[in-house]
């Protein structure tokens, strides 16, 4: 059996589509199903059967059976250990308009092993939005020091993101997400992940026109 720690290349194309895959699992495991094909979750996901089989191969502790397919309990466990969901990151929210006060009062968060401990807003009062705290921006970096946070989220406008980004990397952060429309200019090794709203939107809105 191959070892789940063993260290795996995994492209970025096929890390794109694990959280996909994990909560199509998780679904089929809360069904009570035992072994699910790949065939059966590319046909639910709509992606080609034989890409779902090299991506699950690429993580998989156990390899899948022929005419059964993944236990499912093995192929759960090994996603969530590859994705990082067994384990706890902590993230810092800067800018709580109304973005920000949708991702601090979401719970789901806590399913895949992110707690956003804290926001930052350039009110100059400290406030709460459900159970999280929300502090002024000038208390963002003396707080990421102290806590070393490795994560943050910014939900700022275009115009303000990238002075929070320097804010964030002076403050000791490895990883941002980015709600931002902007590219951040970042030193080499801070992770990025950009979530452009308004271009997702725009995509769906003309594959939407093309089928019309």
């Amino acid at each position: 059996m191959r070892s789940r720690q063993s260290s795996l290349i995994i492209l970025k194309s096929t890390l794109g589509r694990l959280p996909s895959y994990y909560c199509e699992i998780e679904n089929r495991a809360a069904r009570g199903e035992e072994f699910v094909s790949a065939t059966a979750i590319a046909e639910s996901l709509s992606i080609n059967p034989i890409q779902v089989r090299k991506d699950l191969a690429s993580i998989s502790s156990e390899p899948g059976r022929p005419n059964v397919g993944f236990r499912v309990k093995t192929l759960l466990e090994d996603l969530k250990v590859y994705l990082g969901y067994d384990q706890y990151d902590e993230a810092v929210l800067v800018g709580v308009g109304a973005l920000g006060h949708v991702l601090l009062h979401y719970g789901g968060f806590a399913k895949y092993g992110l707690d956003i401990v804290a926001g930052f807003d350039s009110e100059p009062k400290e406030k709460k939005v459900g159970d999280k705290t929300v502090l002024p921006i000038a208390k963002l970096v003396p707080f990421l020091k102290r806590t070393h946070v490795n994560i943050g989220i910014i939900t700022v406008p275009a115009s303000e993101a990238q002075g929070v980004a320097d804010m964030l990397v002076a403050g000791g952060v490895r990883a941002i997400w980015n709600f931002a429309p902007t590219t951040l200019n970042l030193p080499a090794g801070i992770l990025v992940k950009n979530e452009n709203l308004a271009a997702s939107l725009a995509a769906l809105s003309a594959e939407l026109r093309r089928r019309r």
